[in-house]
């Protein structure tokens, strides 16, 4: 047992030198990296999303979106590429800015800005900012513009929404006037050049309709009638030589038609208005008469008075068959038209039901567009004074007093013992792989014999110099080299924690 422990121990004395050139190495990376890690300081601020002032049930903001989903938009454009930069250069951010390019600025802004959002179900939405600076004034006061961009970026997001809303059912609500004025207008101009074939005047145009063929059929009759007379007077006077008994005598023809054409008139007026054109003729035709009864003095009864006579009465009997046949002939003319406007009022009737529904859509259409603007004008004010949801500050952000990284004494005693660690780690390994022989145990065990005796080789007094001498200057300098590396590194070409933040990224941590 003790010859192992004496084995083991000179084992370890000939692996000196590879132990202290890996321990003094990571232990110098160590020390070098605690030393160098700029100081950061980190200030937080928290956020929340507060509910509406105003209950839904009342007045309702015409901006709906959901919390979560309202802070992921306001995050995304916080971390833009023009908003980074321009708090970047404005705070003066990095010692190094100037030797930074853009990308550069923006990477490191947003690795060193944290945000983290929590909500849930009968949870509140809060909001956590966060930012590791240089000093604690800089990442005070890049968290406070984070604040300030939040809030404002809310508010704009809430307000253009809102406008929008507004300005989109106020077009609406304009294009849909002007579309309802149109669809009027088309109304009536189609009522206009149909107004004698509108469904409403059907039931009058009936009615008239049946006057009017009635009206005909008794002119046809009258005329008949006065066809009849007149054969019959001829004839009388014919064969007689007189037109009329002793009892017909009392009154002249002129009196007689006077009293007929009287008759006439009335019968019309019974029928017809006062401008009506068959009671204008009527009318004129009873005055002119009147004026002959006047001016007629009384005629004997001579046979040449009763010729006279007679020519008045054939007078009488033409002038009161023309007037019927052109009264007839006006009433055929508007029987004419009534049947033509009848004819037309069916496809009228259907014309004028699509536009009216047309109207009547676009009616509906209307009245919820000025009811929708309503709401929106409504929601644009509650957005305006904010009175609905919006975002709060909970914890203003102050300058740290405290760092919050690097641990130097951690980083200083955790290199030392992982030095350590792979040290005697690396060690074990090169002894379990070497399978060379190198004691009397391991030569019995490999050739099955005893050794009378071990004769081990011997360095002389300048090897032994020599060799440690060689040990001593590469340790010296890999101890002092690996400080002068990473400075120069860190100086010259990218900050050591830079380099080490891409490392972290590379391998995913």
């Amino acid at each position: 047992m003790n010859s192992d422990i004496k084995y083991y121990l000179t084992v370890f004395w000939r692996r000196m030198p590879l132990f202290l050139a890996v321990f003094l190495s990571i232990s110098a990376v160590a020390m070098t990296l605690a030393i160098m890690l700029p100081t950061v300081y980190t200030s937080r601020a928290k956020l929340l999303v507060e509910s509406a002032q105003i209950p839904d049930e009342l007045a309702s903001s015409t901006v709906q979106v959901n919390a979560s989903e309202q802070l992921e938009i306001i995050q995304q454009r916080l971390m833009t590429r023009t908003t980074l930069i321009e708090i970047a250069r404005d705070l003066n951010v990095f010692e190094e800015l100037g030797q930074m390019n853009p990308d550069q600025i923006v990477e490191q802004m947003r690795i060193k800005t944290h945000i983290k959002s929590t909500s849930g179900r009968d949870r509140a939405t809060l909001l956590e900012l966060a930012f590791d600076g240089r000093t604690p004034q800089i990442s005070a006061g890049v968290v406070n513009e984070y604040v300030t961009r939040v809030l404002d970026e809310n508010v704009r997001l809430r307000t253009s929404k809102a406008e929008d809303t507004l300005d989109f059912f106020e077009q609406e609500v304009e294009r849909l006037g002007s579309e309802l004025d149109l669809q009027s207008s088309r109304i009536l101009e189609f009522q206009n050049a149909n107004a004698d074939a509108l469904p409403d005047s059907l039931d009058y145009r009936l009615s008239r309709q049946t006057l009017v063929q009635e009206r005909i059929a008794q002119i046809g009759r009258d005329v008949i009638t006065l066809d009849d007379q007149r054969r019959r007077l001829i004839q009388v006077f014919e064969a007689t030589g007189q037109l009329q008994s002793e009892s017909q005598t009392q009154l002249t023809p002129e009196q007689k038609q006077l009293n007929e054409l009287r008759d006439q008139l009335a019968a019309a007026l019974a029928i017809y208005s006062e401008e009506n054109p068959n009671v204008k003729v009527l009318r004129a035709r009873v005055n002119q008469m009147e004026e002959v009864v006047r001016a007629q003095t009384v005629i004997g009864n001579t046979a040449e008075a009763e010729v006279s006579l007679l020519d008045l009465q054939l007078a009488e009997i033409d002038s009161r068959k023309a007037a019927l046949e052109e009264q007839a002939t006006l009433l055929e003319g508007e029987l004419e038209k009534l049947d033509d406007s009848i004819r037309r009022t069916p496809s009228n009737s259907i014309v004028l039901d699509g536009l009216k529904r047309d109207y009547d859509n676009v009616q509906l259409q209307y009245n919820a567009a000025v009811e929708r603007l309503s709401k929106a004008a409504t929601g644009e004010r509650i957005e305006l004074l904010s009175k609905g949801q919006r975002i709060a500050i909970i914890e203003q952000a102050t300058a740290p007093t405290v760092p919050t990284s690097p641990n130097r004494p951690l980083i200083a005693a955790g290199g030392t013992f992982g030095g350590l660690t792979v040290a005697l780690g690396l060690i074990l390994l090169l002894e379990m792989l070497n399978k060379s022989v190198r004691r009397p145990a391991d030569l019995s065990k490999a050739l099955n014999i005893t050794p009378l005796a071990t004769i081990p080789y011997i360095r002389t007094k300048g090897e032994r110099l020599r060799r440690r001498s060689f040990i001593l200057v590469a340790l010296m300098l890999l101890a002092a080299g690996i400080p002068v590396a990473l400075y120069l590194v860190h100086s010259f070409y990218l900050p050591i924690d830079l380099i080490l933040t891409r490392l972290m990224e590379r391998v995913g941590l």
